[in-house]
């Protein structure tokens, strides 16, 4: 899975509150994939906008990076329209 795969995946799923590599303080209730000093970190953060305890998941690679950020994001999605 490429960069250009999840933005594709993002527009055609429709997906929403999302982080994917902006340079900006986090907002409510999101998934957010960023790299840091050689590593693809995935996240979620909570109403406060502070990342969950214990969510970040650290990655040498990214594909398999990206592949769980899209993971969480629809899982996010789901619940998001279930409330």
């Amino acid at each position: 899975m490429t960069r250009d795969d999840v933005l594709k995946i993002i527009k055609e799923e429709n997906l929403h509150d999302f982080n994917f590599y902006e340079n900006r303080h986090n907002k409510e209730d999101e998934v957010g994939i960023k790299y840091v000093n050689g590593y693809w970190i995935v996240y979620a953060t909570d109403e406060r906008a502070s990342i969950v305890t214990g969510s970040e998941v650290r990655f040498d690679d990214e594909e398999i990076a990206l592949e769980n950020f899209v993971k969480r994001l629809r899982a996010s999605e789901f619940l998001r329209k279930s409330k």
